[in-house]
């Protein structure tokens, strides 16, 4: 079963370099994360440093080991000659793959693999959004109808709410279970949509500089819109431009969330609170079978459409401890740098979308498929 699992989460991460026209594999589409080429070689890298027990290519297994998460330490500045050729890279991981396949581990470790490679099928659909088409082999995508809804806010009851989990798989941030009492509040029905945003910019919100803390601000400067957006008409999905779907959750950073909720005299949720409103929700646009998100209306629920933003700084739980064979895949962000994302995208597998499961970014960091909503205490 895990095997499986396994074999399928390649295929996913597969076809998305299969979508690439070959010029586009050394392209750096975001500016702080490596080239494209790295994750070719990565994943592979990853599976066999966790349970491999002897160096495959001493190189390549230290070359793809680690990805990028710059904080105020400049830019990476390696040109496209400094990467090995792709068919090097790719006889890597046939190697890679069928010495894994021979592997005896804990069903901990393979669960790590699989997951952690499915992680990197969003996080790498979100390098590959930044492309321009050109780049890209357009690919096909369930439609979703349109439904109308009313928009307003949703009372949610004072009560307890368990965050976490105590058994079963689950990352290190995961653990363990524990009860949290909640306060009554008030949560927006549905992702604050382009169109929110876009009163938000058109009113001045976004150059306000009260709006933002001084971090954000200085951050934000010359950045005049949303990454997804080309203009306040035009829209970027993953494989060509459209008029700006109003009704579609805004894709922004959390300082970009945070300012809108301060101009509308909202906040943003905290962990608890998000996951008290999401009790019972759903499964909506998630699980790949959409590369773009739908209307806010036509995918009400809370997991799925979009990563959503708290307010709570990513933090471990009570009784954390990192995992002996990955010490820092949580505790390397206990940073105060980072805050906790809830629900998922509609690039995220559906073994994500757990209940305790914690995403986690920047506040600056815009490529996220993430958007949120609004909560009155």
């Amino acid at each position: 079963m895990l095997a499986e699992r396994l074999a399928e989460a390649r295929r996913q991460t597969d076809s998305l370099f299969d979508i690439l026209k070959a010029e586009a594999l050394y392209e750096r589409p975001v500016a702080e994360r490596h080239r494209i080429v790295f994750y070719l070689g990565h994943l592979e890298a990853f599976d066999w440093n966790l349970m491999g027990d002897r160096p495959v290519h001493a190189e390549f297994d230290k070359l793809f080991a680690f990805g990028i998460d710059p904080l105020g330490e400049g830019l990476p500045t390696d040109q496209p000659r400094d990467w090995p050729a792709i068919e090097e890279i790719r006889n890597y991981r046939r190697t890679i793959r069928a010495a894994v396949d021979e592997t005896e581990a804990t069903d901990q470790l393979w669960n790590v693999a699989i997951e952690h490679r499915l992680m990197h099928a969003e996080t790498l659909a979100y390098l590959l959004h930044q492309l321009p088409s050109e780049n890209k082999l357009a690919q096909p995508q369930a439609e979703v109808p349109a439904r109308e809804g009313k928009p307003g806010m949703v009372r949610v009851p004072a009560g307890s709410v368990i965050l976490g989990r105590s058994e079963g798989f689950g990352w290190d941030n995961e653990f363990h279970e524990h009860e949290v009492q909640v306060a009554e509040f008030e949560i927006d029905r549905y992702k604050v949509s382009n169109g929110d945003y876009l009163k938000f910019i058109r009113e001045g919100g976004y150059q306000e500089k009260s709006l933002w803390a001084e971090d954000a601000w200085e951050w934000k400067q010359g950045i005049v819109r949303p990454v997804f957006w080309k203009s306040e008409q035009i829209y970027r999905t993953m494989f060509e431009e459209i008029p700006l779907p109003l009704d579609w959750p805004v894709y922004v950073s959390h300082a970009e969330a945070s300012a809108y909720a301060k101009w509308i005299g909202k906040a943003l949720p905290t962990e608890v609170e998000w996951q008290r409103a999401a009790e019972g929700a759903g499964v909506g646009n998630a699980g790949f079978r959409r590369w773009d998100p739908v209307a806010v209306t036509a995918d009400p629920g809370m997991v799925g459409n979009g990563w959503e933003w708290t307010s709570t700084l990513f933090k471990p739980f009570p009784g954390f401890a990192a995992f002996p064979f990955y010490p820092g895949y949580s505790a390397n962000f206990f940073d105060d740098r980072h805050y906790v994302m809830k629900g998922g995208s509609a690039r995220t597998a559906e073994c994500l979308l757990r209940p305790s499961f914690r995403n986690w970014f920047q506040p600056h960091y815009q490529y996220v498929y993430s958007g949120f909503r609004c909560v009155t205490r």
